[in-house]
């Protein structure tokens, strides 16, 4: 059997009906019931039966509430509260970006670090949301009541869209408050998102990126690791810190080999409960088009860098970006290359239909799969236009994403809000609003770099002579059409955004950048309403699916990841590699002999004050450590805690066997990578003698707050 004919598969299998059942077991591994310590957990649907069979512990509703309400959504990644007064700890590379907007050549944190010794020191950040998960309830009923019989699948994703726009404004709050309607299960449940926003977020301390990404893109998902990728940051109110009433404590002893641990954070996407032809699609076309993206940005922004060392400055944080975005994304692709894995997936999908046909009360689920394969068929069609236009790979610049939201705020405002695109729902406008008007840095002659080469890549996808291209380029070359757009706009300007979205300064259309973003709407709005509608059909079909799967077993699980808040749990535990058995913990004897190892030399050499406070450093001091959590991207900067809830370490990474997790569970060698409780301390105490900062983590009264 070659590429994605599963049902020449289904058919080979020639089982006999009566044994149909006795195949449940083998499909329930295969389609979503869980092993080992696989798991991406809703809280409000934790895995309290497991966790006491496997291992003897069960979460109270005490202490699932308050590890939800530690936890922090920053920058789209993960953190944690860790004292009342809201000092937040997330990952170095997490707050990379928000850090390189408040650098300058004269102040590069990226490079040097930076430790505020007084409430005074401590750095806004704009544009850096957190955000707090308080409360999630289900409205799956709600807005499956908006779809009628004989609705197309457009109106159907438009009365869905209807529903949660409004049942987030039925919950309204202020504008500290959030609320988000999130699709789980591929469209078979809804759930209320309510969260509690605080958009002064500052920066307390973040070390050199020497040590905070020491090894660089060569360790980057390996192990063992020596990194200390923390980030402190701080939640204001009013001007003064945020008063939290939950947060994590600092456990002392820190992670211990083989202690359960749980990890609570934001896992950004995962596709384990997609069809095999889905999954095929990911293989042929997504992937291979999403690595062409990155692996052609990496080269172009690591050119820019090696002109100056002011050019590797602006850089650094999409360069870095870019860099772990092109191997996560390849070893993704390397697991849908494995025909092994393929065929578990075939497997799977074949015999759950086979259930499902045996049964006559869930035999109108057998068509989901056709729709679901129709549906990837058309959103493939159109998949190029989408890219390049509505996902903006055609137009890579942050000047150009700040013309796209002003010009569709601007239109999708005089909407209701129930007609408007998801991210413009009333809902979602704050944080839209807080990007445009917080001041950050735009360098000119990187943003025309950038745009030069993405319209390149426009005219080369849809051809040089294509109406649409023409229309962009404008009679010019990619190059001199973009220094055009870039010098022509005024939207580096946040006092211009923020007067143009307001509606102080109507002449929108005379901004060269603005001008292109409505050049290309109506082409975007196009493709999106197709993906959209399709979207819809599959998401609809996949609805249909899951319910034949609930109906064919009792133990609950998982969704897969959206970025909603998600608990998981593991050991902590070392790998076995072919030969050689590596342990679970490094420490900082280990990272002097790497660094000694390489002659010091990049991304091996270490920040001068490390250097000097070596002999202080107690070289047995845990580091980094490893456990058999389940996990992704966008868990980085999750906290690691023990039974008792208390903070052992921080997230940051995962090994080169963690990076089939996307698709399929994997137990034996797959890991989550930390950073350990006491390394952090030590480092604090002994390198950067942050007695400040110290003194809070270990609970002591700071009454910042007055």
């Amino acid at each position: 059997m070659t590429g994605c004919d599963s049902a020449g598969f289904m058919k080979r299998l020639r089982f006999p009906p009566r044994n149909v059942l006795s195949f449940t077991l083998v499909l329930l591994g295969a389609a979503g019931a869980t092993r080992a310590d696989e798991g991406l957990w809703l809280y409000n649907q934790p895995p309290r039966a497991i966790l006491k069979e496997r291992h003897g512990f069960e979460p109270t509703a005490e202490w699932l509430d308050h590890l939800q309400k530690s936890s922090v959504n920053v920058g789209g990644a993960s953190g944690a509260f860790v004292s009342e007064e809201g000092l937040l700890l997330s990952n170095q590379h997490v707050v990379s970006r928000a850090v390189q907007r408040i650098s300058t050549a004269g102040r590069n944190i990226i490079r040097d670090g930076y430790y505020a010794t007084s409430l005074e020191a401590e750095l806004p950040c704009p544009g850096l949301e957190a955000t707090v998960l308080l409360e999630i309830l289900d409205v799956t009923e709600r807005v499956n009541r908006a779809v009628t019989p004989g609705m197309t699948d457009g109106e159907a994703f438009l009365a869905r869209q209807a529903a949660m726009a409004g049942i987030e404004q039925e919950y309204k709050g202020g504008a500290d408050m959030r609320n988000r309607v999130v699709t789980l299960f591929q469209g078979g449940q809804y759930h209320l998102y309510r969260s509690r926003r605080y958009t002064d977020v500052r920066l307390v301390m973040v070390p050199e990126e020497h040590i905070g990404f020491f090894g660089g893109d060569v360790d980057n998902f390996e192990f063992p690791r020596y990194d200390l990728d923390v980030a402190f940051l701080r939640a204001y109110e009013n001007g003064r810190p945020a008063r939290v009433q939950h947060f994590l404590a600092w456990s002392r002893d820190g992670a211990r080999d083989g202690e359960l641990v749980f990890m609570s954070g934001h896992p950004a996407r995962t596709d384990r409960l997609r069809t095999a032809h889905e999954l095929c699609y990911l293989r042929d076309v997504e992937y291979p088009n999403a690595l062409e993206r990155l692996k052609r940005t990496e080269v172009l922004l690591g050119a820019y860098s090696g002109r100056s060392a002011e050019n590797a400055r602006q850089a650094r944080g999409e360069l870095r970006s870019m860099e772990n975005g092109r191997k996560r994304r390849d070893g993704t692709l390397d697991a849908l290359l494995d025909p092994a894995l393929m065929q578990r997936k075939r497997t799977a999908e074949a015999r759950l239909k086979a259930i499902v046909a045996s049964r006559p009360e869930l035999a109108s689920a057998l068509d989901a799969w056709d729709r679901i394969t129709a549906a990837q068929k058309a959103i493939q069609a159109t998949v190029r236009e989408y890219d390049l236009l509505e996902r903006e790979w055609g137009f890579n610049s942050v000047l150009f994403t700040h013309a796209r939201r002003l010009v569709r705020a601007a239109a999708e405002r005089e909407k209701p809000d129930s007609q408007r695109l998801e991210e413009y729902r009333e809902a979602a406008l704050p944080s839209i609003e807080l990007s445009l008007v917080s001041e950050q840095p735009a360098y000119k002659d990187l943003e025309t770099v950038k745009l030069a080469d993405t319209l390149a890549h426009l005219a080369e996808q849809l051809g040089a002579d294509h109406p649409l291209v023409v229309k962009v380029l404008n009679g010019k070359s990619p190059r001199a059409r973009a220094a055009e757009c870039v010098g022509g706009t005024r939207l580096d300007s946040a006092a211009v955004r923020k007067n143009i979205y307001s509606g102080s300064l109507p002449a929108i259309g005379e901004d060269t950048m603005i001008d292109l973003a409505r050049l290309i709407d109506e082409d975007a709005r196009m493709a999106r309403s197709i993906v959209d509608a399709q979207t819809e059909a599959a998401r609809q079909a996949h609805a249909r699916i899951g319910q034949a799967r609930y109906a064919l077993r009792s133990p609950v699980e998982y969704p897969d990841a959206t970025g909603t808040l998600r608990l998981g749990f593991g050991t902590v535990r070392g790998i076995d590699e072919p030969g050689m058995h590596v342990p679970a913990m490094t420490t900082f004897a280990g990272l002097f002999q790497r660094a000694a190892e390489h002659n010091h030399a990049e991304p091996f050499s270490l920040p001068k004050r490390w250097l000097a406070s070596r002999r202080k450093l107690a070289p047995d001091t845990p580091f980094n450590f490893t456990t058999t959590c389940d996990i992704l991207g966008g868990n980085s900067g999750s906290p690691v805690v023990n039974a008792q809830g208390e903070f052992v370490g921080v997230v940051f990474d995962g090994n080169i066997h963690s990076l089939v997790l996307d698709v399929e569970y994997e137990h034996a060698r797959a890991r989550c990578v930390a950073v350990h409780s006491r390394g952090i301390i030590e480092a604090l105490r002994k390198v950067y003698k942050a007695e400040r900062l110290l003194d809070e983590l270990r609970g002591k009264r700071t009454r910042h707050g007055g």
